[in-house]
């Protein structure tokens, strides 16, 4: 599923700064050499902590698209369903 956002302020709809938390498990495999491979890495949490845009460097603005907004922008008729604090 793909989130959209749009910047109310600016009509920005195509570039956002998005910073996200997430918590993972992996694998980490190391060679006999010491060099670090990451395998199978599972996102266990992930969240969205603030989004920006990139046009007018506004956070208070940026909105989330929803229902026919979204898959019209999107292309694919999916509606987001994320939480974005501080985004409205």
């Amino acid at each position: 599923m793909v989130t959209r956002y749009r910047c109310s302020a600016c009509g920005n709809l195509t570039r956002f700064d998005v910073v996200t938390s997430r918590r993972t498990r992996a694998y980490h495999h190391y060679s006999v050499g010491g060099e670090l491979r990451v395998e199978d890495e599972t996102v266990l949490h992930e969240s969205v902590d603030e989004v920006t845009c990139r046009w007018c460097g506004t956070g208070t603005s940026v909105e989330i698209l929803a229902g026919d907004a979204a898959g019209v922008a999107a292309g694919d008729g999916s509606a987001p369903a994320a939480d974005v604090p501080g985004a409205s």
